[in-house]
């Protein structure tokens, strides 16, 4: 499978006042409330040709409602992950060995009221929270848990 191509990606680190990031429970893992990978930042594909500070904005209305945020920073690195073997051909629409990410921090502009995760008709997440930085490692599946671990690092500067 390792012939098969990275799919691209964006990310959102999306920081409010207080420095907390938003984190969305998945709504298609049973018992996700305290699994790894139940939560995570909201994130998905490009669109072949798509700059990926537009991608984020977009990505963030479809995931979480809103796109009222102004980019602090984007990660000067794509950062990889390979999925595991018993996910390959079935994650990803079973087309890709994995993600190449570009992830971006953002503050959060809007009032809370702005993030609806009811607005798609098949919604990718079921409940969000605001989260210290610090718990995204504990928060993500091991295949994703560098990546979380390298933006906590990386983006700390914007935490509370």
């Amino acid at each position: 499978m390792k012939t098969l191509p990275y799919r691209d990606n964006v990310g959102a680190v999306l920081f409010n006042a207080a420095g907390l990031v938003l984190v969305a429970r998945r709504a298609d893992l049973p018992n996700a409330e305290g699994a790894p990978g139940g939560w995570q930042l909201p994130q998905g594909g490009m669109d072949p040709g798509e700059d990926p500070a537009i991608a984020v904005f977009r990505e963030m209305e479809e995931e979480i409602g809103t796109a009222r945020a102004e980019i602090l920073a984007e990660h000067p690195d794509w950062m990889f992950y390979d999925l595991p073997p018993e996910l390959l051909g079935r994650a990803l629409g079973g087309k890709y060995r994995g993600q190449r990410q570009k992830w971006f921090a953002l503050r959060f502009t809007g009032v809370e009221s702005d993030i609806r995760l009811d607005l798609d008709p098949h919604p990718e997440f079921d409940a969000w929270r605001w989260a210290g930085l610090d718990e995204l490692p504990g928060l993500a599946v091991a295949f994703k848990r560098e990546i979380y671990e390298r933006l906590a690092r990386d983006f700390a500067r914007f935490a509370g």
